[in-house]
């Protein structure tokens, strides 16, 4: 049992170093196009810090990574464990070349960007994942994320104009799907060693 909880709190954290490396990865390709993710204002100070965006984004990548091997064995979909570390660094560098073309490359209009993220998320998925629980999950984050955004900006807590706001909604929900697919394959991917001494048990008994 204490091997199983050390085990997990190991990908927790793994997990969320990747999710901070990600989010500082994403801020500052945005900031490269003059876009900062959050811009909050002075009577939100206390959350506009530093680490604000980056532990969030740690959080929701452990609870993710965490959460993908669990729905696939629920589900019975093991295919995934006859990867190779060397097909997540791949996912991970077509991640961030996803990132990096969306504040690269100046599309005409936020409807051709939306698109064209929406074509390469679903290549994503299909080329490195092609599991539905995988796309439901990934869906349902981009979805959840993508409402929550909507609320803080009615609310007033993200202050952005409406030209920005257009701009980040075109590609956000995009973004945060190639995210949960990226992540949960690098939650998988740790999961190997959990998923064989499960089969080994299964075996014996």
């Amino acid at each position: 049992m204490k091997a199983k909880l050390a085990q997990l709190c190991f990908r927790g954290i793994v997990l969320f170093t990747t999710g901070v490396f990600f989010a500082l990865i994403l801020s500052l390709l945005q900031i490269q196009r003059n876009l900062p993710m959050l811009k909050l204002p002075i009577t939100f100070s206390v959350l506009y810090s530093p680490w604000w965006v980056p532990a969030i984004s740690g959080m929701a990548s452990a609870i993710v990574g965490l959460l993908y091997p669990c729905l696939d064995q629920k589900l019975g979909k093991h295919q995934f464990y006859e990867q190779e570390w060397s097909n997540v660094i791949r996912c991970v560098g077509v991640f961030i070349g996803i990132n990096h073309a969306i504040a690269k490359i100046h599309f005409t209009s936020n409807l051709q960007l939306s698109l064209s993220l929406t074509v390469l998320s679903i290549g994503l998925w299909w080329w490195f994942d092609r599991t539905m629980g995988g796309l439901g999950l990934g869906v349902s984050i981009a979805v959840i994320t993508a409402f929550i955004t909507q609320v803080l900006v009615c609310q007033g807590v993200c202050n952005y104009t409406e030209h920005d706001f257009l701009y980040i909604r075109a590609w956000l929900p995009c973004v945060l799907f190639c995210g949960g697919i990226t992540v949960g394959n690098i939650g998988r991917q740790l999961a190997v060693d959990d998923f064989i001494d499960c089969e080994t048990k299964r075996h014996r008994e």
